[in-house]
């Protein structure tokens, strides 16, 4: 299976993505932030980082990058679709999920191992962890806080799109601690933490993450 992992200028955590591709026995194919052809791959990873520096506001450019245009029109035909961090951001700016990432609420930026708890399973991403299985992946970021209007956030409750959601004290200031969505259709999720940083026991904290990058091969083979 052939995952593309956009590189916008100012992305992070590109590398670590395409290696948490590769250990689960995918294909990470490098797409550029200003081409408009996707290579042929079969899902896409928008990775952490800070694109285009974050002038205007996080995620805001780079929904207008060229590379863009094709992920959106692809996600909204089905195919698969991973934002984490930057990533997360950049698919709220593009409407391809609801609501909006704003400054972490103590105005600091954060940095840590955070727990989570799974909480949809019904995603192209997660579907191998268990419903109410609990995870430890890092957490790094300054304007994490995900927010939307009370009717949208009783929309997604209802309809089980949140996909996982921060376990203890709230980091950053999330509505209803989410920590990470799904639209309606389930391919395009969301999320502030990094699982692309716990795929390996020699930098840890876990392998905990290796369930969003496994859950997508699995179920192209079951498909």
């Amino acid at each position: 299976m052939k995952v593309g992992v956009v590189t916008f200028p100012g992305s992070l955590d590109d590398r670590d993505a395409a290696r948490a591709v590769r250990i689960v026995g995918g294909e990470a194919v490098a797409l550029w932030h200003g081409d408009a052809d996707l290579r042929g791959v079969d899902a896409v990873v928008l990775p952490g980082g800070f694109s285009y520096g974050d002038y205007l506001r996080c995620g805001a450019i780079a929904r207008f990058a060229p590379v863009m245009t094709a992920v959106i029109e692809r996600a909204q035909q089905g195919m698969p679709v991973l934002g984490i961090c930057n990533g997360f951001q950049i698919l709220c700016e593009s409407h391809l999920l609801p609501g909006a990432l704003i400054r972490n609420d103590h105005r600091k930026f954060l940095c840590r191992d955070q727990e989570l708890v799974v909480e949809s399973v019904a995603t192209s991403w997660t579907s191998g962890y268990q419903s109410g299985q609990h995870i430890v992946v890092p957490l790094k970021n300054g304007e994490g806080g995900f927010v939307a209007s009370e009717d949208t956030l009783d929309r997604i409750e209802g309809e089980g799109r949140v996909v996982v959601r921060y376990v203890g004290d709230n980091p950053n200031g999330s509505y209803r601690a989410i920590a990470g969505v799904a639209n309606e259709r389930g391919n395009v999720v969301g999320l502030m933490p990094h699982p692309e940083h716990a795929v390996e026991e020699l930098t840890g904290p876990s392998t905990d993450g290796l369930g969003f990058f496994s859950s997508l091969l699995r179920a192209a083979v079951n498909a």
